[in-house]
């Protein structure tokens, strides 16, 4: 390297004024996994179109590309001076940091926003408004233009939604008998019973709660009334559609739908739609119960990231409800918001806590910044008590709540976690806004309890034998239960709960229940089916839950650890690892085929059908197909060539991300030994709530768990206005 003067400018800070020494620092930053190469190739390209471009603009569209990877819509120049280090993937995961390149911040520390602002103030950039310019700078957040547009098309759509009541909720006569019909009277406030008040009233609504706050019962409660305001004033039937992210969500919004449709009292609300007898079927046959993936709903187009149904052709409905809208990116948002016909009601479903998309924005999470407030305005107030009889809490009253604000409505009551649940207790304390000391106390309170639904498991070293006896078994004795064996004595819903189980379950009931070829080796399908619904049922009772993709503590070095403790115990037979595929074998789906019918996030067992031979030839053992769950609630089983599945992982581990919208009965969550900024108070409350009856945790090292609810996940976006 040649040695610079004393009074030359170190070659750290020459790359804020020389594109090839800029160059050169991202190309380190790339090979160190610092800043992807999608990324570089970006400023790349900026700087062979116009080669005048500054350096400083180089690196801000470097910057904003890579903020996309991360989930961020843009680039907030004022932060990323203020905090220079968070603006790239730091540490990324495996990295050891040992001979680092240099950090941003030994780039950015002497930038003044001001002169970075100037930078950028170049025909490649324009302001907030319209243009064909690659880039586009809103005040001192940077946008690649596409997004820019994505955010502000939500912001237009929503807006004119909320400009006006919806008309069939001004008459709160009406509107208050069907809610008396289908609420029962509560000395409390009902929030269900406000949220489909408050959902009613606008064109545009939001219902958000944490698990088992009944946000399925509170919109199959809320499309009963809207179809008898729409029946009971001699209207068609709406059109109503019912959509999800994923296969996995609209799999089980399918069936928790169903379940809730059919078992509807709807004898009270007779007299509203004309006093017949019949008007309670006609009602519930209204009630949609078939869910579909928002992708379906839209009309994929292969190999565009354009849509069918769009503002020129958009969908025929009258209403939409999107179950898990916290998965919702901006740009699906976007398309979704373009495609609704504009006197369309949308209802959007979620849980404002939880994980943000995959990809990038927390629209969810923005439009409930302020829904623990609730911020409703004295009009909304009196109108709600008129509608529900009931009164909002005085603290919940904002004579400056927003429009926004007075469609949103949070459920607060957990009818699935009491106060004897350690999950719904260490969920809170989670997800609890408090000082990093309190909430510290609160959840070391919560772990040394001894809920019986609740077992914290400490690994002391890699090698710890406790992490093998968990997924094999479920380690069901490290469920304390005041001197029960785990899990006797505990009922949920009048059914007394067997103990928690690990992957062994599922192995031994594929062996158990496989049906037996009859003299002429054939099975019957019915016998098949019914063969894999056990099977798929019994996996969905355990699931190991992971933070991280790669490294020991990862889905890549997990799986291979459980496959080897499950064939040494004799449940799986993998040759040692040298075959792909086996009996047994779990496997997700990642990426949508429409052509199989599957979606990301669908798992499938692979399977030995009993009296088939491999095509391959004698010697070579049964024949393999992998079983589905249909994904449209129906329980039908959709059996699959193993050969014809492309895009499929094997999942013995999975990540939090992977696991939204997806509950298991016990959920083992792992966090890794050392410290990872995806390790996040969101993704720990995610993993706690995808258990429904057990969880266990598990901590390696020394803990990462109360440093990683202290860490909020901060996607920079313009829709929540910061």
């Amino acid at each position: 390297m040649r040695d610079h003067p004393p009074t030359a400018e170190p070659p750290t800070a020459a790359a804020l004024h020389d594109g090839e020494a800029l160059f050169t620092l991202l190309d380190r930053w790339v090979a160190r996994g610092w800043l992807r190469a999608l990324d570089r190739a970006f400023a790349a390209f900026l700087a062979r179109e116009v080669p005048d471009a500054p350096a400083p603009l180089l690196l801000a569209a470097a910057l904003a590309s890579h903020q996309l990877g991360r989930g961020h819509v843009c680039l907030d120049l004022a932060q990323t001076l203020a905090e220079p280090d968070l603006a790239l993937s730091l540490p990324p995961e495996g990295d050891s940091l040992e001979d680092p390149p240099p950090r941003p911040s030994a780039l950015l520390g002497e930038l003044a926003l001001t002169d970075w602002q100037t930078a950028l103030a170049h025909p490649l950039i324009v302001g907030d408004g319209p243009g064909n310019t690659p880039l586009v700078l809103d005040a001192t957040r940077l946008y690649l233009r596409r997004y820019w547009h994505h955010e502000r098309s939500i912001q237009q759509h929503i807006a004119a939604r909320l400009e006006g009541d919806a008309s069939d909720a001004r008459d709160t006569t009406t509107l208050a008998r069907a809610l008396a019909a289908l609420f029962p009277a509560s000395d409390t406030l009902d929030w269900q019973k406000a949220a489909c008040a408050l959902a009613a009233r606008s064109p545009f609504a939001v219902i958000t709660g944490g698990p088992g706050t009944g946000k399925t019962t509170t919109v199959v409660k809320l499309l009963a009334l809207l179809q008898t305001l729409a029946l009971g004033e001699g209207s068609r039937a709406l059109r109503i559609r019912l959509a999800a992210p994923t296969g996995k969500a609209a799999a089980r919004l399918n069936e928790s739908i169903a379940g809730q449709v059919s078992g509807l009292d709807l004898t009270a609300l007779a007299p509203l739609l004309g006093g017949a007898e019949d008007e309670s079927s006609r009602l519930r046959q209204a009630i949609p119960t078939e869910v579909t993936t928002l992708h379906r709903l839209l009309g994929s187009r292969p190999d565009t990231r354009h849509f069918r149904h769009d503002a020129r052709h958009p969908l025929p409905l009258d209403v939409l409800v999107v179950d898990e809208a916290s998965m919702v990116d901006v740009e699906m948002m976007a398309a979704l918001l373009d495609a609704l016909p504009p006197r369309a009601r949308l209802v959007l479903l979620g849980d404002k806590d939880q994980l943000a998309s995959v990809e990038a924005g927390s629209v969810l999470g923005d439009l409930c910044a302020r829904a623990e407030g609730g911020h409703y305005t004295p009009e909304t107030a009196d109108w709600l008590a008129e509608a529900i009889g009931q009164a909002l809490p005085a603290e919940m009253l904002d004579a400056e709540g927003t429009a926004l604000d007075q469609a949103i409505a949070m459920l607060r009551v957990s009818h699935r976690f009491d106060a004897a649940s350690g999950i719904g207790r260490l969920a809170g304390a989670v997800n609890r806004d408090a000082p990093g000391r309190e909430k510290r106390a609160a959840i070391r309170e919560v772990l040394g309890h001894g809920y019986a639904d609740l077992s914290h498991l400490r690994l002391e070293t890699d090698h710890d034998r406790g992490l093998e006896r968990l997924v094999v078994s479920g380690n069901a004795a490290g469920f304390p239960d005041r001197g029960k064996s785990a899990g006797e004595g505990r009922v949920v819903n009048g059914q007394p709960l067997p103990p928690p189980v690990g992957y062994r379950h599922y192995l031994e009931v594929m062996k158990a229940a496989a049906p037996q070829a009859n003299s002429h080796d054939e099975v019957d399908r019915e016998a098949l089916d019914d063969w894999a619904r056990k099977v798929l049922a019994a996996h969905g009772q355990f699931q190991l839950l992971c933070a991280l993709r790669r490294g020991p503590w990862g889905v890549e070095g997990l799986n291979e650890r459980i496959r080897v403790a499950l064939e040494k115990e004799g449940l799986i037979d993998s040759g040692d690892g040298r075959r792909l595929w086996y009996p047994g074998r779990p496997v997700l789906v990642t990426s949508n085929d429409y052509g199989l019918g599957l979606m990301n996030g669908d798992i499938g067992i692979t399977l030995a059908l009993p009296g088939v031979a491999s095509a391959a030839g004698a010697g070579r053992g049964p024949a393999l197909r992998v079983a589905f769950p249909a994904g449209d609630g129906s329980g039908q089983v959709k059996w699959v060539l193993p050969s014809r599945l492309q895009a499929v992982e094997t999942v013995f581990a999975m990540t939090v991300h992977k696991s939204q919208g997806s509950e298991f009965t016990h959920t083992a969550l792992l966090l890794p030994d050392a410290p990872n900024p995806i390790l996040t108070r969101e993704l720990v409350y995610t993993g706690i709530t995808r258990a429904r009856h057990w969880l266990t945790l598990v901590e390696t090292g020394r803990g990462q768990l109360l440093d990683a609810v202290e860490r909020r996940v901060m996607r920079v976006s313009g829709l929540g206005g910061g």
